[in-house]
C-alpha cells in the first residue's frame, strides 16, 4: 500500500459522484471537483471561495461556476470515452503528497482500436490562480488522425441533478478567441461577481508544434477550440492543458487583458515548471502538518487524506472567506458556514497554520455587521452570528427541507441553534491561548467577545421564582430536539462567553487603555455591563439529574422515551432501535450528535473526569452519529474516560467518512468538520494533548497495540515542537525552551535539545 496515495482500481459510473468528491483538488481560492472528463456520467463542480448568489434559489448559495476543464480527443471520429468502450485497464490516483490526480486508463473502441492514455492534474499552491492537466496518448495498435477539442462550458448549473430546484447562477457575458486559446467571461446574476475562465492547450516534440488546423467555436454558451494532430501506432503524444481563473473579487482592472496576459505568462513558463513550484510548496506543507502513524496503514492512509483535503480547503491570502462546511468540494450544504470551520476545523490550522487560522477568524470579524444585523432582526443586541453563513454574515439557513423519511419539514435551526454565536468566540481564544497573539485579541477578539455577551445578555431570561438565568427555545448540537430549554451546551457556552468577555475586558483596559476606550464608546458598554455579565453568567441554570454529575441535556430529557442502541450496519454505524418513529425522534432520548459530550470536551477543564466518564457512558448509548461531526468527540472522549476500544473504532468512522461514504453523502462534497476532526482524534485523542488552567501544554497519549509510533507536529506560543509516542516512551524535540506536563509531571524542554521521558 503507497501510503501517499488514494487509488481506484476498477470504473464503475455509479461511483463517480462520490469519487469526484474524494480527488477534489482545491487550494482554498478554489475548488475543482476530480469528475473524470472520458466519462459521461459525472458532477462538474468548480467552486471559487466566496463566491455566492441567489437567483431563483431558495436562499444564497455558492456558484458552481463555469468548467475550464472539459476536453474530448476523436479518434477517426471516435470519441474517447469509458463508458462506449471496452476498458482494457483503468487505474486514478490521488497523490496527496504532490497534490495532483492521475488517470490511467487502456480502451478499445467499438472499431477495435486500443488506446492508452495517461492523466494529470493540478491545481496550482503556487499561483492561486492557475491549474493544468496534461495527457499522454498512446495509439497501440494503430496510426490515424486525432482530433482535440478544448471547452470552457458555460452552461453549468447548480442542483443540475435535482429538477425542482436547478437553477443558474451567472450569465455568460462575453467570449473571446485568443489565438489560441478561449476566454470565457461569465457574471453572478444578483451580486454582478465577474469571473473569467481562460486556457490553451499546446503539443510539442522536439519543441515543434504537432498541433494543426485550429478552429475556433463559439455553440451557445460554449466555447471551443479545435485542433488535429497525426499519430502513429506506439508513439506517445503528450498534450498540455493550460487554464488561468481571475474574477472581480481580485481587485484587477481590465480582468479579460489581464486574464489573457497570464495565461501566455502560464504557458510561455510551461506546464512541468508550475507543476514543480507546486509540489514543492506542498512538500513544505507536509513538514509542518503530517502525522506518521507507524504499524497501522489503513488509519496512516486516512488520516493523511483528512489532513490533506482539510489543508486544501483554506486561503490564508483571503480573510473575507472561510471553510464550508463541504469544502470547495461540492454544492452541499449550499457551500454554507456553519460552526463546523470554528470548532472542528480550526484547531487544526491553530497548532500548524496559525497565519491561516488567523485569516479564517478574521471572516467572522469582518462579517460582523451581518451578525450584529442578525441580532438586530431578531430582537436582540450585540452580535448574533449564523448558523449558516456566506459572504455577508446573514443567516441564510433555508426555512424548508426534507426529513428522513422525505416528508417537507420546517428548518429551525436558523431560529433557534444559537450557541454558534458563543462557539465563534470560543474560537478566538483557543487561538489567543495557542499563539498568545495579544495584538490580535486587541484589534479584534475583544469585540467579538464583547458584542456577543451583549447578545447572549439580551437573549437570556431571568426566572425570578427560581432566581437564575434561562435560555428558552433552543436547539442544541443535537438536531433531533428542536425548541427546548436550557440546553446544556448552550448555556453553559454562554455562560463561558460572558465571564471571559468580563475577564477580557480588565485585560484590554490594562493592556490598551485606549482601545478599551473606542470599544466602549462605540459599543455603549461601560463598567456595570461587564459587571453584569459576571453575575449573569454565575446565575445561568445548567440542568442536571437529581443533583448527581449527570448532566441532562436539555430540560426535560430524561422525562422522554428511552431508546438504546443495541445494533449497528456493516461500517459500524448505528442502527434506529427497533419501534422508533422517524418522524417522533423528538419525543425519544435518541441524540443525533455529541452534545453534551461536546460540552465536556471544549471545556474539559472546568469538569472532573467522574463528570466526563457519567457523561460519556449515558450519552454514549443512545447517540446514533446521524452527523459526520460526532464520531471524532466520541473517540477523543472514549479516550479520556479508559473506553479504549470503542475511540478506536470511532476514530476510524472519522478517518472513513468520505473514503467508506458512511454517512452516504459523500457526492454531494468533503465533510470537511470530519477532516478537522480526524485530526483532533489523533492530537487530542491518541496524542493525549490538552491545555490546563495554568496554560500549559499536557500530555496523556494511548497508542492501540498495532501502533509502533504516532509523530506530529505542533505550534506552541514562539515555539515548534515534535512529538513523537511510542508505546515506551515519548520524544520531544522543541526549537524554543518549553514547559510541558506528561502524565501530570512537569518537564522543561530545553532548546534544540531531544527530550525523552519513559511512560
Amino acid at each position: 500500500m503507497n501510503l501517499w496515495k488514494i487509488i481506484q482500481n476498477n470504473y464503475n459510473p455509479k461511483e463517480n459522484r462520490k469519487n469526484e468528491t474524494i480527488f477534489t483538488l482545491a487550494n482554498g481560492y478554489r475548488g475543482l471537483r476530480g469528475y473524470n472528463e472520458f466519462s459521461n456520467y459525472g458532477w462538474k463542480g468548480n467552486f471559487i471561495a466566496g463566491i455566492y448568489d441567489k437567483s431563483e434559489a431558495q436562499i444564497q448559495e455558492i456558484v458552481n461556476n463555469p468548467d475550464p476543464l472539459a476536453i474530448n480527443f476523436y479518434i477517426n471520429g471516435e470519441k474517447i470515452n469509458l463508458d462506449d468502450g471496452k476498458i482494457l485497464k483503468y487505474e486514478r490516483t490521488l497523490n496527496m503528497k504532490n497534490a495532483t490526480l492521475n488517470t490511467n486508463f487502456e480502451l478499445e473502441l467499438g472499431s477495435g482500436k486500443i488506446v492508452e492514455v495517461f492523466s494529470e492534474r493540478f491545481v496550482s499552491k503556487n499561483n492561486l490562480h492557475r491549474w493544468g492537466a496534461k495527457y499522454q496518448i498512446v495509439p497501440k495498435n494503430f496510426s490515424g488522425k486525432l482530433v482535440i477539442e478544448n471547452i470552457i462550458d458555460g452552461t453549468v448549473t447548480n442542483s443540475a441533478n435535482d429538477p425542482y430546484n436547478e437553477v443558474k447562477h451567472y450569465c455568460v457575458k462575453k467570449i473571446k478567441d485568443l489565438r489560441p486559446g478561449i476566454l470565457l467571461n461569465s457574471q453572478t446574476r444578483d451580486k454582478k461577481i465577474s469571473v473569467v475562465e481562460s486556457t490553451t492547450i499546446r503539443c510539442f516534440k522536439e519543441s515543434e508544434n504537432l498541433l494543426t488546423n485550429r478552429k475556433f467555436i463559439v455553440l451557445g454558451e460554449q466555447v471551443k477550440e479545435l485542433y488535429e494532430l497525426n499519430i502513429k501506432e506506439n508513439q506517445a503524444y503528450i498534450i498540455y492543458k493550460f487554464g488561468v481563473t481571475y474574477t472581480s473579487r481580485d481587485n484587477i482592472p481590465n480582468l479579460d487583458e489581464f486574464s489573457e496576459k497570464e495565461l501566455n505568462n502560464f504557458t510561455f513558463g510551461g506546464y512541468e515548471d508550475e507543476l514543480e513550484k507546486h509540489i514543492n510548496i506542498w512538500n513544505k506543507i507536509w513538514e509542518d502538518i503530517d502525522i506518521e502513524i507507524r504499524g497501522d496503514e489503513k488509519a496512516q492512509l486516512g488520516i493523511r487524506f483528512n489532513v490533506f483535503h482539510l489543508v486544501s480547503c483554506a486561503n490564508k491570502d483571503d480573510p473575507r472567506v472561510s471553510i464550508p462546511a463541504k469544502g470547495l468540494h461540492g454544492e452541499g450544504y449550499k457551500g454554507h458556514i456553519f460552526w463546523d470551520t470554528e470548532i472542528y476545523m480550526l484547531p487544526f490550522f491553530i497548532y500548524t497554520q496559525p497565519e491561516t487560522a488567523k485569516s479564517l477568524l478574521l471572516y467572522r470579524y469582518n462579517t460582523l455587521s451581518g451578525a450584529r444585523m442578525n441580532a438586530m432582526l431578531n430582537g436582540y443586541k450585540g452580535a448574533q452570528f449564523a448558523w449558516e453563513s456566506t459572504d455577508d454574515g446573514l443567516e441564510t439557513t433555508p426555512k424548508w427541507g426534507k426529513d428522513y423519511l422525505g416528508n417537507p419539514v420546517r428548518i429551525w435551526t436558523g431560529d433557534e441553534e444559537i450557541h454558534i454565536t458563543a462557539d465563534v468566540a470560543f474560537a478566538y481564544w483557543e487561538y489567543y491561548r495557542t499563539t498568545n497573539d495579544e495584538q490580535f485579541m486587541i484589534d479584534y477578539g475583544a469585540e467579538i467577545f464583547f458584542d456577543t455577551a451583549k447578545f447572549w445578555e439580551s437573549r437570556v431570561e431571568y426566572n425570578y421564582q427560581k432566581d437564575r438565568y434561562e435560555i428558552n427555545s433552543v436547539i442544541g448540537p443535537d438536531e433531533f430536539h428542536e425548541h427546548v430549554n436550557n440546553n446544556a451546551y448552550t448555556n453553559y457556552m454562554a455562560k463561558w462567553n460572558l465571564a471571559k468577555a468580563n475577564e477580557i475586558s480588565n485585560w484590554l483596559k490594562e493592556k490598551d487603555p485606549i482601545k478599551y476606550e473606542r470599544l466602549c464608546v462605540d459599543l455603549g458598554l461601560s463598567e456595570k455591563d461587564f459587571t453584569k455579565w459576571t453575575n449573569i453568567s454565575e446565575k445561568i441554570y445548567i440542568p442536571k439529574y437529581n443533583g448527581t454529575k449527570l448532566i441532562e441535556q436539555f430540560e426535560g430529557y430524561f422525562n422522554l422515551k428511552d431508546c438504546v442502541i443495541t445494533e449497528w450496519d456493516k461500517n459500524k454505524m448505528p442502527i434506529w432501535p427497533k419501534g422508533v418513529e422517524l418522524d417522533k425522534l423528538n419525543k425519544t432520548q435518541l441524540v443525533k450528535q455529541a452534545d453534551v459530550v461536546m460540552l465536556l470536551l471544549l471545556l474539559e477543564d472546568e469538569f472532573d473526569e467522574e463528570t466526563m466518564e457519567i457523561n460519556y457512558k449515558y450519552y454514549e448509548k443512545r447517540t446514533m452519529h446521524k452527523s459526520s461531526l460526532s464520531p471524532s468527540m466520541y473517540s477523543i472522549m472514549g479516550l479520556k474516560v479508559g473506553d479504549t476500544h470503542n475511540a478506536y473504532e470511532y476514530f476510524f468512522k472519522t478517518v472513513m467518512t468520505d473514503l467508506q461514504d458512511n454517512q452516504g453523502n459523500t457526492e454531494f462534497g468533503l465533510h470537511a468538520a470530519s477532516t478537522g476532526g480526524s485530526w483532533q482524534c489523533a492530537i487530542f485523542g491518541f496524542g493525549g494533548l490538552s491545555v490546563d488552567q495554568e496554560g500549559v501544554l499536557n500530555f496523556k497519549p494511548w497508542l492501540p497495540e498495532q501502533w509502533k509510533e504516532l509523530s506530529f507536529k505542533l505550534r506552541w506560543r514562539d515555539a515548534k515542537l515534535k512529538v513523537d509516542i511510542l508505546q515506551d516512551k515519548i520524544v520531544f524535540l522543541s526549537d524554543q525552551t518549553l514547559k510541558i506536563r506528561v502524565f501530570s509531571k512537569d518537564y522543561i524542554l530545553e532548546q534544540n535539545k531531544p527530550f525523552t521521558c519513559q511512560r
